[in-house]
């Protein structure tokens, strides 16, 4: 039986750089535009001393599992590596 799913829901994953310390920040939110409104803010407890921060990339999905599992996956070891190589070109401008 195939599972239905509410295309009105969005899952976001995301990656900012900081440009002040140059390392990255990976999150997981239903708002994209809210997100980063709050990171910019200096309202998110993790990035508050990081600021600025920029969006390097985002992934967005219909089901929730699916997104905390690729954050979970991109913040492991091998995920990492593997964002990082494949944004090496973006990461190299930064």
């Amino acid at each position: 039986m195939s599972e239905t799913f509410d295309v009105s829901k969005r899952y976001y994953v995301y990656i900012l750089h900081s440009l002040k310390d140059k390392g990255l920040y990976i999150g997981f939110t239903t708002s994209l535009k809210n997100r980063l409104t709050k990171h910019a803010r200096g309202e998110i407890k993790a990035t508050k001393f990081r600021l600025p921060v920029k969006l390097i990339y985002y992934e967005y999905f219909i089901n929730e599992e699916d997104a905390k599992a690729r954050e979970e996956f991109l913040k492991s070891g091998f995920g990492r590596r593997q964002f990082k190589e494949a944004l090496k070109r973006t990461l190299s401008m930064l």
